[in-house]
């Protein structure tokens, strides 16, 4: 069964309210209290999800207790175990995005048990300790839901599959000594052995500055380790995250991950599971070889997938350990930068690009264009119908309009001898063309809970970091369908600040290609590394690619969790042989770094 049809409780806490309460016989739940509760986890209240709910079971409750306290919603039941049900129902429904679940007078009459409750595939993506999975189809004598072990997927052991071998050295002759002892291990493994290795050597020890990193197969192990070049990680360039948007889809693009790597999986199944029914479709059209219902080009398909897979990418990111010091999206892929930042939750921020699309399909037919040149260059030939969509880089420039003058446009272009490229868009995004949609979205985004963000984040519509009040405003994000990107201005802006290592979450290159163009890329101040191919291959090319990424993520300077990286290589939820199939429902994942939004 999918993991977005559970409710998952990620954690526990049983807290002793105050010595005022521990006089009464039994603790009632009162105003005090739920404070009490909504501080049980150490997060600062304006870090909680916007739609956090209070649960509250308890056999008495304060009169002056009302239903919200502190700006959150207070529900009550007469136990935990109607507390848990009606959080399990609410989170299924999407009335709720995080439910707090506390008993009070339990597991006795002092103290107050509390539970965090996530909806599981999003508890597996924010890479949650997960105690279990609510079953609400049952209670157990004390009247509470059962609460189920999590197994989302099963050991993999393909001695065929590419992994990641990492060690290191204090310097360089300690590095050629613990090379020297891993070789003969690996010439002499039995290849069923291969993957159950260690990720990095020497075990046990912090890593080195001296490091070497090798992505291959068990047959070529040896001789792969014996050639690569360590590398003495100096000062660690922090990381910088890019998602890029609309123009950088292609068929079956990061399929290679999907069900064999869990925390990308269950990210895009979280994505994916807002969009209802459409949500199912597109990943049938996703993951189903051939010709699609939708052609991935159409933007009811490529909005919305390359919307899951540039967030699904970057929480595997997050998932290895990596806390980014800016983000940076292009078109669409700033509001899936402003997840990550925490300036909108998941849930909103898949209807506010579904709103985006519904518009935008009402719009007469349009295209992109991208042209070898300069912006300078090209204003002769913009018009009412045609305007510059995006400046990418210093020879690099898009420009977007309705079907037929931009067909015009084209040819000028083509005729005054300039490269001209087709983007594989059908709607006029950036131009004055999208004005109605942008005026329809704009109503909707002002319902939507705004937040100020927690992470750096460049924009590419200022070409500036984020203000706040930027962050906060609906015109802001609703404009975005119409003004041009300038994403170069936001590079630029970016890599002014420090050296960076830019890691581009998403499909095809696009913005690697871009920001090694930048001088500080060229003259290797700032380094720049994708996560995925250039264009479609297989999917063990997929994960092959997203390993030299980790590798290179490593030998930057950067400490990785081993366990969360090794799962792309151990972990599996392909079907398996019915004599060895797994149990349907186990897999116990790590806390989550604090200071990261849900």
């Amino acid at each position: 069964m999918s993991l977005t049809s559970y409710s998952a409780v990620v954690r526990r806490l049983v807290v002793s309210p105050g010595p005022a309460q521990e006089q009464r016989a039994q603790i009632v739940a009162s105003a005090a209290g739920v404070s009490a509760v909504l501080r049980a986890f150490g997060r600062p209240l304006d870090r909680l999800p916007v739609r956090t709910v209070v649960y509250i079971g308890a056999a008495a409750l304060d009169p002056g207790l009302g239903p919200e306290h502190e700006g959150f919603t207070v529900r009550t039941a007469l136990g935990p175990g109607g507390a848990l049900r009606l959080a399990h129902r609410e989170l299924q429904s999407g009335a709720t995005d995080f439910a707090l679940v506390a008993g009070f007078g339990e597991p006795d009459t002092h103290t107050i048990t509390v539970y965090a409750v996530k909806r599981a595939a999003e508890a597996v993506a924010d890479a949650d300790r997960v105690l279990g999975v609510l079953d609400g189809t049952g209670t157990d004598e004390d009247g509470t839901p059962p609460l189920r072990p999590l197994h989302h997927g099963h050991r993999a052991t393909d001695p065929e599959r590419h992994r990641l071998l990492l060690w290191s050295g204090r310097d360089t002759e300690d590095e050629t000594r613990v090379r020297g002892e891993l070789l003969p291990l690996l010439s002499g493994l039995h290849s069923e052995a291969f993957p159950a290795l260690p990720t990095a050597v020497p075990c046990g020890t912090p890593p080195g500055p001296v490091r070497g990193a090798a992505v291959t197969v068990a047959a070529l192990a040896a001789g792969t380790v014996h050639k690569a070049t360590a590398v003495r990680a100096g000062r660690t360039r922090p990381v910088a995250l890019l998602f890029p948007g609309q123009g950088s889809q292609h068929a079956g693009m990061a399929r290679g991950l999907y069900r064999r790597e869990p925390v990308f999986t269950a990210a895009v199944d979280a994505a994916l599971s807002h969009m209802g029914d459409e949500g199912a479709r597109i990943r049938e059209d996703w993951l189903t070889p051939g010709e699609p219902r939708v052609p991935i080009d159409d933007v009811r398909r490529a909005q919305p997938l390359l919307f899951a897979v540039d967030y699904a990418l970057g929480r595997m990111v997050l998932g290895w350990g990596v806390r980014p010091a800016a983000l940076l999206g292009h078109s669409a892929g700033e509001l899936v930068a402003a997840v990550i930042a925490g300036i909108v939750s998941l849930p909103d921020a898949v209807g506010m690009m579904m709103t985006r699309v519904r518009e935008a399909v009402k719009i007469p037919e349009g295209g992109m264009l991208a042209v070898a040149a300069s912006e300078e260059r090209l204003r002769p030939y913009l018009n009412a119908d045609v305007a510059i969509a995006a400046v990418n880089a210093a020879q690099q420039v898009m420009l977007a309009g309705s079907a037929e003058p931009l067909a015009a446009t084209a040819a000028r272009l083509r005729a005054d001898g300039l490269t001209v490229v087709t983007v594989p868009a059908t709607s006029p995004f950036h131009s004055p063309a999208m004005a109605p949609a942008s005026d329809a979205v704009e109503a909707d985004y002002a319902r939507v809970p705004l937040r100020e963000p927690v992470l750096p984040l460049y924009s590419g519509y200022t070409g500036a970091l984020m203000r706040p009040e930027e962050a906060l405003s609906p015109r802001f994000w609703a404009r975005q369908i119409t003004d041009t990107v300038h994403f170069r201005a936001a590079l630029e802006e970016l890599l002014a600040i420090e050296d960076v290592l830019l890691v581009e979450a998403g499909p095809r290159q696009t913005l690697t290609a871009f920001a090694r163009r930048h001088r500080a890329v060229r003259l290797g101040a700032s380094a720049v590394t994708p996560l995925l191919p250039a264009r479609h291959g297989t999917a063990e090319g997929d994960r092959q690619s997203v390993l030299n990424a980790a590798a290179r993520i490593w030998t930057e300077g950067h400490d990785l969790d081993m366990d969360a990286v090794s799962r792309l290589w151990t972990w599996s939820d392909e079907e398996q042989p019915p004599a060895a199939a797994a149990p349907s429902t186990a897999a116990v994942l790590r806390e989550p770094a604090p200071a990261l939004p849900s």
